[in-house]
């Protein structure tokens, strides 16, 4: 099953959907064929999804041919997102997180050209929301490397990121904010920035696909809505619905719950839409 990708050209916007990674054992035989070769695992996924969250980013530098690797294995129109490096996020002052910031955008990532995606900027579940050093750590993001726009996502994770001044300041810098569905961390449907970026961790052993259907076809909807510059009204916000947005991209991402239902979940999820 082989699904066309958004034009980049068409200038409408683009819903792409995915999963955290592509090595997994016990998506072999459910996701992947039996007898494909381990190597061939990322240019099967991304054949069968449009987007994927790269999380090994997060814990170590790739070199500048690794990302030139993954660019060549996916189809034209496919998309990475990269969480960026523990480094840059999970320090006491983040003002200080220049070097770091740099080492990241500029370790080869531009090498994935028109595939390269959001940036998730991940901060730890203990970091408290500090205003003046937040902004400071904002300021440091790049907008652009090697003549590629960036587009920076934050995922706060920490209860004092739910108030009004975190949002002013992500939208200030432009910055989208991951709107997570899950218990464990703040779920804040505000929109900061052009596009929207979802992960959705809800998913469940008990359905072959992850979700019930009547689940992902809400899923479905909202993704429609927020495409189209709608907030969802059945998502928590902190702040009230504001004006329609302009049209954006959207990302959703199955990630955690029932890890092994994750590429069954974004599959059924593409198909709706």
């Amino acid at each position: 099953m082989q699904h066309s990708q958004p034009s980049p050209e068409s200038g409408a916007p683009a819903i792409r959907i995915g999963i955290g990674g592509w090595t997994y054992a016990p998506w072999r035989g459910t996701f992947y064929p039996k007898t494909l070769p381990h190597a061939r695992e990322l240019e099967y996924a991304s054949r069968q999804l449009t987007t994927i969250e790269i999380n090994g980013t997060y814990y170590s530098t790739q070199k500048p041919a690794t990302f030139a690797k993954w660019r060549d294995e996916t189809p034209e129109g496919f998309v990475f997102s990269l969480k960026a490096s523990r480094y840059a996020t999970n320090r006491r002052e983040l003002a200080g997180a220049k070097d770091s910031v740099d080492r990241f955008v500029r370790g080869g990532i531009a090498e994935l050209g028109p595939k390269l995606g959001p940036i998730v900027w991940q901060f730890a579940p203990t970091k408290v929301f500090n205003p003046e050093d937040f902004g400071a750590f904002l300021a440091l993001l790049p907008e652009q490397v090697d003549g590629l726009p960036l587009r920076h996502v934050l995922d706060v994770r920490h209860p004092s990121f739910a108030c009004e001044a975190y949002l002013e300041l992500a939208r200030r810098h432009r910055a989208a904010t991951v709107f997570t569905d899950s218990e464990d961390y703040p779920s804040m449907a505000d929109r900061t920035a052009g596009f929207v970026y979802a992960r959705l961790m809800r998913a469940s052993a008990a359905y072959k696909a992850g979700y019930a259907p009547k689940a992902l076809d809400a899923w479905a909807e909202r993704l429609r809505a927020w495409a189209r510059g709608i907030d969802p009204a059945d998502l928590p916000r902190i702040g009230a619905p504001g004006a329609a947005a302009r049209p954006g991209d959207v990302y959703a991402f199955f990630i955690n719950g029932a890890k092994e239902r994750a590429p069954a979940a974004a599959r059924a999820l593409i198909q709706r839409l």
